[in-house]
């Protein structure tokens, strides 16, 4: 019997670029379970094809297109946390609740900057 934790081999080149693709793949499917990023994601399918519509150039369909993304970027970091967070145990701890907290904090500054972004740009456009 061995007790020996397994260890993935070095990878190099493109065969490292390969697997990690497929991690992330993985990371995408295992924030799919989680509700939060469920329904960010959703949204953000909905609402990205209008970000080519409402951007009136490169640069703000870009910058509309970006503020999406970094909120489901910021709720996979944040599920990472908790993730990491709930393995060590489950007893209450108070920089266990500090670090989801924070976590949380940045999620919510994420969907402010893109309300916030999203929300001037249809202003601009229904004031035009």
């Amino acid at each position: 019997m061995n007790d020996q934790p397994a260890v993935e081999p070095k990878r190099q080149g493109l065969s490292r670029v390969w697997h990690a693709f497929f991690y992330s793949v993985e990371g995408l499917r295992a924030g799919w379970h989680e509700p939060a990023f469920r329904q960010e994601a959703i949204l953000a399918v909905l609402v990205l094809p209008a970000a080519w519509w409402l951007g009136q150039s490169w640069t703000e369909t870009v910058l509309l297109i970006g503020v999406v993304v970094a909120v489901l970027v910021v709720e996979l970091l944040n599920t990472a946390v908790e993730s990491a967070i709930d393995r060590v145990g489950p007893e209450w701890h108070d920089l266990s609740k500090r670090a989801k907290d924070m976590g949380s904090a940045a999620v919510l500054l994420s969907l402010l900057l893109c309300g916030g972004v999203w929300l001037s740009a249809l202003w601009r456009w229904w004031a035009a």
